[in-house]
């Protein structure tokens, strides 16, 4: 059973960036000791979920799992730059969580518009939907590449600041969640 497209969007807009406030505004300032003592388990387990979901979203042939998968590679890489402690991955994981909210609702809304056109979300049957409908594709292909995390789109500025941080606090982190990003260039395109 999957999710109407207005369930994806409010849950991809706005559920999943609930658990990042959490961490923000309740865990780090309520239990900075335990924070510090469980970083090196939750940075673990966010490189895992990345590489886990980048990799599963390469064999996705529905475009709403496509979508589904990135968000959950993204919102890991948000726990990463949180889990930096420091104000550069802090800003680039706020700055992310605002961007994903808007790109994946986005992009969940426009999947949802070619699901009523079609009534298929596989990707198999959209060769040659630039031609029935090119300003759709054209929105659709910017909304992917801001997806991508493209330079000029907010969510490479995101992405950007949050790496950046993660790189001030371990090298091998920030690398994995690079690799993560490259590979979600993979499944995006």
């Amino acid at each position: 059973m999957e999710a109407p497209t207005a369930g994806s969007v409010i849950l991809a807009g706005i559920l999943l960036k609930l658990g990042s406030y959490g961490f923000i505004r309740f865990s780090l300032p309520l239990f900075p000791e335990a924070s510090l003592y469980f970083t090196p388990f939750i940075l673990t387990l966010s490189v895992v979920g990345i590489l886990y979901s980048s990799l599963t979203a390469i064999r996705q042939t529905d475009l709403k799992r496509i979508v589904a998968y990135t968000s959950v590679a993204h919102m890991n890489l948000v726990i990463i730059g949180i889990f930096s402690f420091n104000i550069i991955g802090l800003e680039g994981a706020v700055l992310q969580s605002l961007s994903h909210g808007f790109v994946s609702s986005a992009l969940f809304l426009l999947i949802g518009v070619l699901y009523d056109r079609h009534h298929t979300k596989m990707i198999k049957y959209y060769s040659g939907l630039v031609h029935t409908m090119p300003v759709f594709s054209i929105i659709f292909l910017i909304f992917t590449m801001a997806n991508i995390g493209l330079p000029g789109t907010s969510s490479f500025v995101g992405e950007f600041l949050l790496l950046l941080g993660a790189f001030k606090t371990s090298v091998v982190i920030s690398f994995f969640g690079a690799t993560g990003m490259v590979l979600g260039g993979c499944y995006s395109l």
